[in-house]
């Protein structure tokens, strides 16, 4: 069975890092950054240009919609409802 971690705080998606990286491909702008985002095991990495805080914004928002996705009771792939 699946045990609830003790602190709440540990089981919410996190910005874990940022870091400047080359321009990936042929894509334009010179200041790209590397964002992952984690929960345990979990982890999501991320590309996006700007200046390190605009990328910051932007992860931390992605993580706020994860944890808000997740603290919902329902599956997020539940069939929904057709009005009729």
């Amino acid at each position: 069975m699946f045990n609830e971690p003790e602190d709440r705080n540990d089981y919410l998606y996190q910005v874990e890092s940022i870091e400047k990286v080359t321009p990936p491909g042929d894509l334009p702008g010179d200041s790209w950054h590397r964002y992952i985002i984690g929960r345990g095991d979990s982890k999501i990495e991320g590309l996006k240009p700007g200046s390190a805080a605009e990328v910051r914004m932007h992860a931390e928002a992605v993580a706020d919609d994860l944890n808000e996705r997740a603290n919902r009771k329902i599956s997020t792939y539940a069939s929904r409802s057709k009005k009729r």
